[in-house]
């Protein structure tokens, strides 16, 4: 009986020791606490550099813009200067063909009227009347000489005034013009002879000048009224073809249609 419970008490020690080696103790993964650590770490410095190339961003973006706003104030500034120039050549060519148009009409109705007994040329000393002074401009000079017959209706005054133009501006801009204008006049007063010579001068040395056109139309009209009937002809064919939509060629057709 002594001996059961002997026995008994070891059986319950062994099994209580068999107990405690079976439950491990408690452990502290360090290193993995560390690792979590370092991985949050990075995750803030990354979101701190994002941070810092959004707003690098955002400046280079505002400076573009800012460039980009100054680029079309400039493109503004250059667009309203050319708007200012091309209204202002407009005004220039508009007041030009205004005075084209008046000085043809001008003719065209002295056309229609009895032609004046002819009238001799004008020589060197008709020309050298008029006195120009060193420092006048030849814009100044070409548009006194156009006012006489446009505004101030002085014809005859109008004739030497073209021709002392001619005479010192020989290289003008507008030259073509004056020798147009003035083989006008001549032929207006019927010296067809002196008229011709100046629309001579239009036709063989100006040929890029608008007025060719009109020159090669009235010295056609020159030459039938002397009789030149073939070369008035091939005048005006020379113009239908070389100037087919200008208005110097509508007027060539019927004059062509209904010479001999």
């Amino acid at each position: 009986m002594k001996l059961n419970k002997v026995l008994f008490g070891m059986i319950l020690s062994v099994s209580t020791s068999c107990v405690l080696a079976a439950e491990p103790a408690p452990v502290v993964d360090i290193s993995q606490h560390s690792s979590s650590n370092s991985s949050s770490k990075s995750i803030s410095e990354r979101i701190e550099s994002l941070e810092q190339k959004m707003d690098a961003r955002n400046k280079a973006q505002v400076n573009v813009q800012r460039q980009l706003d100054d680029l079309q104030n400039e493109l503004n500034e250059l667009r309203g200067v050319t708007e200012l120039h091309t209204h202002q050549l407009s005004q220039v060519l508009e007041r030009q063909r205004e005075l084209y148009q008046e000085l043809d009409r001008r003719v065209s109705q002295a056309l229609t009227t009895p032609a004046p007994v002819a009238t001799p040329t004008y020589n060197a000393s008709n020309v050298n009347d008029v006195v120009y002074s060193s420092d006048v401009p030849e814009n100044e000079a070409y548009d006194r000489a156009v006012n006489l017959v446009l505004k101030e209706r002085r014809y005859e005054e109008a004739i030497p005034e073209f021709k002392a133009f001619n005479l010192k501006f020989p290289n003008s801009a507008y030259a073509a013009n004056a020798h147009y204008w003035l083989g006008q006049l001549l032929f207006n007063k019927n010296d067809l002879t002196a008229a011709k010579t100046e629309f001579e001068i239009v036709y063989n040395q100006f040929q890029d000048s608008p007025k060719r056109s009109d020159s090669i139309l009235k010295l056609s009209i020159v030459e039938e009224k002397l009789n030149n009937m073939t070369r008035a002809k091939n005048l005006l064919k020379e113009l239908i073809a070389k100037y087919p939509t200008s208005s110097a060629a509508k007027l060539a057709k019927p004059r062509l249609a209904n010479l001999p």
